[in-house]
């Protein structure tokens, strides 16, 4: 047995998911504030829904685009130092959005430039924290970090709205970058590269396993490539990322951009909107968790054939709502506990096909599916919108999409989990 030298013995392991847990909030945040910015900077500089939609889109894509490369750099660089620089630039590039006149510079900043630094902090950090921390547990674990996405997304929409609504969208940008740069000192103060360094074994396993050889950080591309080559070779890999890819379009891309919008068109003001949003958030705090619980019990493929199929569900009924405070808390309640629920039996079915120590990577691919769906839908709802003054046929379409990724689930292959070692 190793010598424990840090507080807490191997439950310092939760430490670990506190600070990921937070910075995975912050980059979610940061992500999820263009639907807020949208109406005021529409109205402070009279730029189109759509122009601000594309730099939405960018952003999104590269959020996904980066992430299996960010995988990669952790495997050579280092998971800290690979969120630290994701940090860092997450609070540059929106900090520097203060100063922005044309519609590039929002583009550049809330697009390019926080899209890559928001990629490195990204669901590929929470699937590489929990394969290196923990032996046991990793469906729930798993399951808490996706929550902080959507929660992240979702929770701090209301304070922002209401900042928007007093201030404009200066506010707005401010918290974003100030937020970003908090989390710098805690994580470099809090948490260790592995449980080696702190004179631990990951959480439930009683020894240390064999460390890996790094590499070098200018191998990281050529491993995610050569990852990526592996892995298109499987039905598997392309039913995960066809599936995830409408997971991105039904959510973050269509909801978490355009809903605010959509209830403005139906009479709601923007921080009403945005209590609906926070509702959802905190829903899927407790349903994406308890997917996780799930996940390390039931067959995946299932769960999210469920899950698919509800949203799927959920999405097409909602135009014919009422948008009264009855019938949206409905749907919020409904639709928050699916938001990311799809997420950790999304991770393990990565796990049993492609093994522990690429299925980070493979996994990293796989979002990419994700954030392009994601990103189709931030573009195609701003796009409709301004065609036809009306957002009925992009939610119905979503809904559409979600029954058929609920059924293409089930045909994802599954290989033998490997066995995991039992709790000291």
């Amino acid at each position: 047995m190793i010598a424990l030298r840090r507080p807490f013995g191997q439950n310092y392991a939760w430490v670990v998911v506190g600070v990921t847990f937070l910075a995975l909030l912050a980059a979610a945040g940061l992500r999820s504030a263009p639907g807020v910015l949208l109406t005021p900077l529409h109205e402070g500089f009279g730029w189109e829904r759509g122009q601000l939609s594309v730099a939405a889109a960018v952003g999104i894509f590269l959020y996904g685009l980066v992430g299996p490369f960010a995988a990669a750099l952790m495997q050579t660089l280092g998971v800290k130092r690979t969120l630290l620089a994701g940090l860092a630039l997450m609070s540059a590039s929106t900090g520097l959005s203060l100063f922005m006149t044309e519609p590039w510079h929002f583009l550049l900043s809330w697009g390019v430039l926080s899209g890559f630094g928001s990629g490195a902090v990204a669901l590929v950090l929470g699937a590489a924290v929990v394969n290196r921390w923990f032996a046991t547990r990793r469906g729930l674990v798993m399951g808490l970090l996706s929550a902080s996405t959507a929660t992240g997304s979702l929770i701090f929409l209301p304070g922002m709205a209401a900042l928007a609504q007093a201030g404009g969208w200066r506010p707005v940008v401010i918290a974003v970058s100030l937020a970003s740069a908090a989390l710098i000192p805690i994580v470099l103060f809090l948490m260790p590269e592995k449980p080696a360094d702190i004179g631990q074994a990951p959480y439930g396993a009683r020894e240390a396993p064999p460390e890996a050889p790094r590499g070098r950080p200018a191998d990281s591309i050529k491993l995610a490539l050569s990852v990526l080559a592996q892995a298109v070779r499987t039905p598997a890999f392309w039913l995960l990322f066809a599936t995830f890819w409408v997971c991105g379009f039904t959510t973050n891309g269509l909801v978490g951009t355009h809903l605010i919008s959509f209830c403005g068109d139906k009479g709601l003001v923007l921080v009403q909107a945005g209590m609906l949003l926070a509702l959802m958030g905190v829903f899927d705090m407790v349903g994406t968790t308890a997917s996780g619980w799930l996940t390390d019990r039931y067959d995946p493929r299932k769960l999210l054939f469920v899950y698919y199929s509800l949203r799927g569900l959920s999405l097409m009924a909602l135009p014919f709502l009422e948008f009264n405070a009855v019938s949206l808390s409905i749907f919020a309640v409904f639709y928050g506990l699916d938001w990311l629920a799809t997420v950790p039996p999304t991770v393990r079915l990565a796990n049993e096909n492609f093994g522990e120590k690429n299925a980070p990577i493979v996994f990293g691919w796989v979002a990419v599916g994700h954030q392009t769906g994601a990103a189709t839908a931030a573009f195609l709802g701003g796009f409709l919108r301004d065609l036809q003054g009306r957002y009925l046929e992009a939610f119905v379409l979503a809904g559409v999409l979600g029954l058929a990724a609920g059924a293409a689930a089930l045909w994802i292959g599954r290989r033998a989990p490997e066995p995991q070692p039992a709790l000291a």
